[in-house]
């Protein structure tokens, strides 16, 4: 990992500016005027190649967390190709970019700073907008050495020129060739010898693939280069000559900047035990009603509707509120003070946990109810696995009252990562499908042009239930059929698994129906 050590810089540009034009052509090649699908895993591998090759000598040792980055990263560019549906492949292109730079800021960068802490997402903005774009003249300075680093004054002179000449004369020959070939026929075949692919790009279109090449180059070596040869600013350094000062100081010191940032704990008691007051008396009041609702004992003059819309965004509001007093609490109270009062604040804590646990089951019912009054949406799944996921957080939560040592940033940042990557992977369309198909079964009721604009993850699931119980859907799957023939001709950088299988499914369904009907 370590042998570019010894290797001088000047030797290492030229590799550097290569791989990083050929990164750039494949990157127009895979991207431009594709879908992104096969395409962005094998880019982002190919990315991941070109980074710690080329700077491994500026790569901190593996860590836990470097592979679980790497893994998350891969598996969420995956997604691309195992499957289809819309919201993740939007979310996705703003998430993993982000994840990525991240992960090499981490991995590569100079400062060394660990990555539950919150300036690891300041030093990945440097490296990416700052220490990239200082290196965009160092592409001109590379070229310039290693072309000119053997020859003669004389003949450093006759090249600089004939380059100069190229470079004037190149925008112009591509005008007058695509004029020429235009204008005659017999020349136009002369020119059909390159290759096809060639042959067949416009003028514009071969430009903006040329820009296109040329700005991610400058793109790929500026951000490579900006960890290989990395600032360090006045300021770092004076604030790197405070902290080894600051080491030297005495512990009274360090406790003295610490309690400034901790809250008295009779205040923090005081607000715990007017916040519980009323949430458990709303406890008290839902258990008289809350787990008869799914039996149906509602609220007098409710219906199950107006029970499951009735205060839903509220209770997860507050449950959220309740965890931000929950961190609050743990992060910045105090670890001073009289044992009892200490005593009370955690006990305040756990009665948090339980009410805001009631709160959250209370929502979990609601939205069950109104599912089943009006279906499953993309929009009540997430809600449902936010619900979920907080409930997970204030477990975590409620571990750390006793346990004072856990780590919550580690174990949320972790927990995080995870979850979103389940959740683009627990299938999300197929599960609404199952769902809706579910409520049908039992209570009739379908909306067939949700279950159609699902993403082609469904389709499998809704062919069978077409077959075998809802065969109205037909046309509904006929439809879907003619949108993907008009995406069959997509070239292999956009292939997706999804897309694939939904249209080999679709066309063998509907030539059994053909057999059927003869």
């Amino acid at each position: 990992m370590m042998n570019n050590r010894s290797t001088p810089l000047l030797g290492r540009s030229p590799k550097a500016l290569i791989a990083a034009v050929v990164l750039a052509i494949v990157h127009q090649y895979l991207f431009y005027g594709h879908v992104l699908g096969v395409s962005y895993p094998i880019f982002i591998i190919l990315f991941y190649a070109f980074m710690y090759h080329l700077a491994n000598d500026r790569m901190r040792a593996p860590t836990p967390f470097g592979w679980l980055l790497l893994i998350v990263n891969l598996m969420l560019s995956m997604t691309y190709v195992l499957f289809n549906n819309s919201f993740f492949y939007v979310l996705n292109v703003l998430v993993i970019p982000p994840l990525i730079f991240i992960h090499m800021s981490y991995m590569l960068s100079a400062r060394r700073i660990e990555w539950w802490k919150i300036r690891i997402i300041q030093d990945a903005l440097d490296h990416l907008f700052v220490q990239s774009t200082r290196h965009f003249p160092t592409v001109f300075k590379v070229i310039r050495l290693s072309t000119f680093r053997r020859m003669n004054k004389q003949r450093k002179g006759v090249m600089s020129k004939v380059l100069l000449g190229l470079v004037i004369a190149l925008p112009f020959l591509v005008i007058v060739i695509n004029l020429l070939a235009s204008a005659d026929g017999v020349f136009n075949s002369l020119l059909s010898g390159v290759p096809g692919w060639l042959d067949q790009l416009s003028y514009s279109e071969s430009v903006l693939r040329l820009i296109w090449v040329i700005i991610f180059g400058f793109l790929f070596f500026g951000y490579l280069w900006g960890f290989i040869k990395q600032k360090t600013y006045d300021w770092e350094k004076r604030a790197q000559a405070a902290k080894a000062q600051l080491r030297t100081d005495s512990e009274a010191a360090a406790l003295t900047v610490q309690s400034s940032y901790q809250i008295d704990p009779i205040i923090m008691a005081t607000v715990l035990i007017a916040f519980n007051a009323v949430y458990v008396l709303f406890v008290v009041v839902q258990f008289t009603y809350l787990f008869g609702a799914g039996q149906g004992i509602l609220p007098e003059g409710s219906s199950y509707a107006e029970y499951a819309r009735s205060g839903f965004v509220e209770l997860i509001a507050v449950s959220i509120i309740n965890f931000a007093i929950m961190m609050i609490t743990l992060v910045f109270g105090s670890a001073q003070g009289q044992s009892a009062l200490k005593k009370l604040n955690n006990a305040m804590l756990y009665i948090l946990v339980g009410c805001s646990f009631v709160m959250l089951y209370s929502a979990y019912m609601r939205l069950t109810l109104y599912e089943d009054t009006f279906g499953y949406t993309y929009i009540r799944f997430l809600v449902h696995a936010f619900m979920l996921f907080l409930a997970i957080l204030l477990i975590i939560a409620g571990f750390r009252i006793h346990y004072a040592r856990i780590p919550l940033t580690k174990c949320y940042i972790v927990l995080g990562l995870i979850s979103y990557v389940m959740m683009n992977y627990i299938g999300m369309d197929r599960i609404i499908a199952s769902n809706n198909i579910e409520r049908f079964r039992e209570s009739g009721k379908i909306d067939v042009n949700y279950l159609t604009d699902l993403s082609t993850d469904a389709t499998p699931l809704l062919i069978h239930f077409a077959q075998k119980e809802y065969p109205e859907l037909q046309e509904s799957l006929r439809n879907q059929q003619t949108d993907l023939w008009r995406d069959s001709n997509r070239a292999w950088p956009s292939f997706n698994l999804s897309h694939y299988r939904a249209e080999r499914a679709l066309n063998r369904y509907f030539e059994e129906e053909i057999t059927k009907s003869h």
